[in-house]
């Protein structure tokens, strides 16, 4: 009896033991159930989020693009318009001459008909002008400016002005049918050539065509010519900027907030992931691909930096920097991609540049690899930047001015990219601009150079 008592008691704990666990089980699948409504909920959420602000930029693109067929509307009805006035004009002069014509075959006097047919005799049509020929030879490009000449085939007396029409292209060659951009109109133009000033180079081509009008009619248009406009276009990668930095295309400023605010978002975001799928992350339509460094290897502690998206391996290359008038402390140079996150530039031996420091005291230096050479000028309000990859050159100068500020004399054994510090103030950059003609002069002339660029070998690599 007693092994009997043993034994049902042995098969009751067991299933007391299994009443628990089963228990327990229960609990568990009721908490996976809670956590996973939690995460979908959380989810569903976000997708939501990232939904919306993709609506919110295809509503953005689509304003953009409706306004710009709008004005291409109105230019192209307006240039329509005015052609429509002309032939209108010329349609009531050819009506007035040929009731002229028809009065005069009504006249039977044979004397009266002499003289109406001296005066027809004595009319003069203009004729339609021939097409114009541009001489790429004539034609100059630089300083981000470019002039077009051209010829008539033949002389003609009677040309009143001419038109040119140009558009931006990425093509090499004549002009094809499908391009993305339409042709810009300069009327009026009385001589045979024409400077277009204050362009951004930011096609690697340009197409001009060119046609002759008199009083009466236009002409045919010349054969296109295309000038090769190349220059060196980025913007700020925003990918690996310091938090604290607000980087937008080719502007940057300080903001003393955006670390804590993006910090906390980014933690925000991180505990969420843990518990469900994470939300696809959303790219602005038109924005950049990042170039070098991902998000999860952004500039931290002090080296408030943010570097361009396009990296430079090859040839000569020229942009500027404009400071805010506040700013407190700025650098403005070149790094390689390896640059470290907590790096600041001019304190390694992957980047140079030259610092300006309005706090405390004012400093104007240049910076390499942790070696400092002060600079006696006076800090411009606009630095310009030459970059001699092949040749191993560093320039900067007063952009206004072409005054040399420093130069750098090393060997670039890696793509550089332009780089920026900025703390307590703004940066804003101009892009797409050829090496000036005087910054070329100054180049052939090097080994003359005095003053602050007389000591390069103090801290060149």
């Amino acid at each position: 009896m007693d092994s009997q008592k043993e034994a049902l008691q042995r098969i009751i704990t067991t299933l007391a033991n299994k009443n628990d666990e089963i228990q327990n089980f229960i609990d568990t699948l009721n908490q996976t159930l809670k956590g996973v409504q939690e995460n979908s909920s959380n989810i569903l959420s976000e997708l939501d989020e990232e939904f919306d602000s993709l609506y919110s930029i295809l509503d953005e693109v689509k304003e953009s693009m409706v306004n710009t067929i709008k004005q291409e509307q109105a230019r192209k009805s307006q240039e329509l318009q005015s052609q429509l006035s002309q032939c209108n004009n010329a349609l009531e002069n050819s009506e007035e001459l040929l009731e002229f014509a028809t009065r005069s075959l009504d006249i039977k006097e044979p004397e009266e008909f002499s003289k109406e047919r001296q005066i027809l005799q004595t009319l003069k049509f203009l004729p339609v002008p021939k097409a114009p020929e541009i001489d790429p030879v004539e034609c100059l490009v630089a300083d981000n400016t470019v002039t077009v000449a051209w010829k008539m085939p033949e002389e003609d007396n009677k040309i009143d002005h001419f038109i040119l029409e140009y558009r931006k292209t990425n093509f090499d060659g004549l002009p094809r049918v499908k391009d993305e951009r339409c042709w810009e109109i300069i009327d009026n133009i009385k001589g045979t050539e024409y400077t277009l000033s204050g362009l951004k180079f930011d096609s690697k081509y340009m197409n001009f065509r060119v046609r002759a009008c008199n009083k009466a009619v236009a002409g045919e248009y010349s054969d296109p010519v295309t000038l090769e406009t190349k220059a060196l276009n980025f913007s700020l990668d925003n990918s690996s900027s310091h938090l604290n930095l607000r980087v937008e295309d080719t502007c940057v400023e300080w903001d003393p907030t955006g670390g804590k605010g993006q910090e906390s978002k980014i933690k925000g975001k991180e505990n969420k992931g843990r518990s469900g799928t994470p939300s696809p992350k959303r790219t602005s339509i038109g924005s950049r691909p990042p170039a070098v460094r991902g998000s999860r290897d952004r500039f931290t502690g002090e080296s408030y930096t943010v570097l361009g998206d396009t990296a430079i391996e090859s040839g000569q290359h020229y942009w500027e920097v404009k400071a805010q008038k506040d700013c407190k402390s700025y650098s403005v140079g070149v790094a390689y991609k390896t640059l470290g996150k907590f790096d600041q530039l001019g304190k390694t031996n992957t980047s140079w540049c030259i610092h300006v420091n309005n706090w405390l005291q004012n400093t104007f230096a240049a910076k390499h690899n942790n070696k400092v050479k002060a600079l006696d000028v006076t800090v411009p309000e606009k630095i310009g930047v030459f970059c001699d990859f092949d040749g191993g050159q560093l320039s900067f100068y007063d952009a206004n001015s072409k005054q040399l500020l420093y130069s750098f004399k090393t060997k670039f054994t890696q793509p550089v990219l332009p780089g920026f510090m900025v703390w307590c103030g703004g940066l804003s950059l101009n892009t797409g601009m050829q090496v000036p003609s005087a910054v070329r002069t100054l180049q052939k002339s090097e080994n003359g150079m005095t003053g602050s660029a007389s000591s390069l070998n103090n801290i060149t690599q």
